[in-house]
């Protein structure tokens, strides 16, 4: 392949949803062949940590996982594809020799810049570091704002707070998908059981990576049906709680740090 030769990498999304490119697609199919995220992390040139964040990403956005793994560390652990995770990967394929096919097409009759201007990517970004699709289980309206429940496992629901305006513009109904946008900064964790605290979501999970740096910790929780919250606590914080891999856990999230996005 030449430098100007036209190459599309598909990405597909729909509307606000995250997308799904090929680098998640290729990730998938690692992990199904070699049976660990580990050696497909290797083989595809990505961090330990990269791996798992794009796992737990597209484990979260779908209604049922697309990989099924056993957290191992560095050392690794064993993994594997869905069924729904190679239905995906076969549906991008599928769409990717289609777009090939109607490419080859198109070059010949537009230039490298025309075509490049044409297929410009227009996919979210978000600094959110957690995603989480879910099914808006309830509304209940207020004189000025309203609760919406978002159940996003079975017996996961979080609760957020929106403008009554809010829910109009995003059009939310009960059984309308949504995803909840939530900064990992915003997610407090606790250690114990019976919590009386006014923070309106209080999340049981089980730890499955702790990441120490310099000043912070990121801990991941298992929070059930293959979803997974991301908080990022000071590095004292997480000494002074010992949280530790498998360790039980609550994550507590204000209602008003929940942000609702839908296509």
């Amino acid at each position: 392949m030449t430098q100007d030769e036209l190459n599309v990498a598909v990405s597909l999304k729909r509307g606000l949803w995250p997308r799904i490119g090929l680098d998640r697609v290729r990730l998938i199919e690692a992990v199904d062949e070699l049976g660990s995220i580990t050696a497909a992390a290797k083989r595809l040139g990505l961090s330990y940590k990269g791996a798992w964040d794009i796992v737990q990403a597209l484990n979260n956005l779908f209604a049922t996982p697309l990989i099924e793994a056993a957290p191992g560390g560095k050392s690794g652990g064993e993994a594997r594809a869905t069924d729904r995770g190679r239905e995906v990967v076969a549906a991008f394929r599928r769409v990717q020799e289609d777009i090939d096919a109607a490419v080859a097409k198109l070059e010949a009759n537009l230039s490298g810049e025309a075509a490049r201007d044409l297929f410009w990517s227009l996919g979210m970004k978000t600094s959110a570091r957690n995603a989480l699709r879910g099914e808006v289980s309830r509304i209940t309206e207020g004189a000025v704002n309203s609760e919406v429940g978002l159940k996003v496992a079975d017996g996961v629901e979080l609760t957020a707070i929106l403008t009554r305006r809010s829910v109009d513009d995003l059009g939310l109904a009960v059984g309308k998908p949504a995803i909840a946008l939530i900064k990992s900064s915003f997610v407090l964790l606790a250690k114990g059981e019976g919590l009386r605290t006014s923070a309106r979501n209080q999340i049981a999970g089980e730890v499955t990576s702790r990441e120490d740096g310099a000043v912070s910790s990121e801990i991941a929780l298992a929070i059930g049906g293959g979803k997974t919250l991301t908080a990022m606590i000071t590095l004292e914080s997480a000494a002074a709680l010992e949280i530790d891999v498998g360790d039980r856990v609550t994550a507590l999230i204000k209602a008003s740090h929940l942000i609702l996005a839908v296509e």
